[in-house]
């Protein structure tokens, strides 16, 4: 009898269209907290020196319920580089960092995960400078065919706080061939960088030809669901929204924001980067965020910076899923002193009140 030949895997577009998609980002976060990567320059070297460390994270974030391997070349690009003096690296670490996401996505079991490329804000693009453009376009370019070589599923162009550069990025993913999301990081001016409404940028970068477009980083759950609302209501392609996993408010609208003062305070007065842990989300906001957005219309969730496994488990559990990491969600039930099993000690729980 003939073997059934295996199934064609469902693309980025076709699962946006039956459910949603979710998205773990916050790889730069992660590794810094792990001891694998420097805060300040925020350069993924850990990709050469510690590959099986973020072939290891990979596996978390699939096992707690991603859709997508997201392959960790955020901010390894060539500007980045130069600052540590480490530019002849650029293209051994995007091979390396393609390699080993296209890696985990084939070694888990049942349906493979999608693959994602990245390209991201450069922190070179200046609107007063056009000679920008080109210099941008081909940092862009070089990262794409490296993607396109490694036979990603589609490209993610991440936290561009500038129109003009997201529209570059777009285009350069457009040469390729390739579905492209495109998120932008909305600081606490009303629009972006360069003057455009987050809703007009979303609506321009459509007529462009954007696969998904949406907000990513900068904001936590509560400060961003309102821009999430306007570019839902202004696109009528898939929207993304992945935030930060920090309670930010309209005082303190981003992460970069957040501050606290006191004798063990951080160094001035933002809390931003090595200092967020007071303001850290717990599991059950990110899951209602999760489901807010999915109540909009938003197809694409996820979460960025700060985002540990519980953070994405909590969400693919709000939409309904039950991923590997699942067999260990909570069961408070049989906790010794807060639980209700009937063989629990009666003496601890009555001890409850003086925990």
């Amino acid at each position: 009898m003939k073997a059934d030949a295996p199934a064609i895997p469902r693309g980025l577009l076709r699962r946006l269209d039956e459910d949603a998609v979710i998205c773990a980002e916050g790889y730069l976060f992660e590794l810094e907290r792990r001891g694998y990567l420097q805060a300040g320059p925020y350069v993924p070297e850990v990709v050469l020196e510690h590959p099986e460390v973020v072939a290891g994270l990979h596996l978390e974030f699939w096992r707690a319920g991603t859709d997508v391997i997201e392959a960790f070349t955020y901010y390894g690009h060539r500007e980045k580089l130069r600052l540590i003096g480490r530019e002849h690296l650029l293209e051994p670490l995007q091979k390396r960092a393609l390699s080993i996401a296209q890696s985990v996505a084939g070694s888990v079991a049942g349906e493979r995960p999608l693959v994602a490329g990245n390209i991201c804000n450069t922190n070179v693009w200046d609107p007063a400078d056009r000679a920008t453009d080109a210099q941008v376009a081909a940092m862009f370019d070089e990262q794409v065919a490296w993607a396109a070589e490694a036979n990603v599923d589609f490209m993610i162009a991440e936290t561009f706080s500038f129109f003009g550069e997201a529209e570059l990025a777009l285009a350069s993913i457009r040469r390729a061939g390739m579905p492209a999301v495109v998120t932008f990081a909305h600081h606490r001016e009303e629009g972006l960088r360069d003057g455009v409404l987050l809703d007009e940028a979303a609506r321009r970068l459509e007529e462009a030809g954007v696969d998904v477009v949406g907000v990513n980083c900068t904001r936590g759950p509560r400060t961003m669901l309102p821009d999430v609302e306007r570019i839902r209501r202004s696109v009528s392609c898939h929207v993304a929204a992945l935030p930060v996993p920090y309670r930010t408010t309209d005082d303190q609208p981003t992460f970069q924001s957040l501050g606290e003062t006191g004798a063990h305070g951080p160094p001035g007065d933002r809390s931003f980067p090595t200092a967020l842990d007071p303001f850290t989300c717990h599991r059950y906001e990110m899951a209602a965020f999760a489901r807010t957005a999915y109540e909009m219309g938003v197809r694409y969730l996820g979460v960025c910076c700060g985002a540990g496994p519980h953070h994405v488990r909590s969400i693919a559990e709000a939409l309904g899923r039950r991923p590997p990491a699942s067999r260990y969600s909570p069961d408070m039930s049989r906790h010794y002193a807060l639980g209700s099993d009937a063989t629990l000690r009666r003496h601890n729980q009555e001890f409850v009140e003086k925990l």
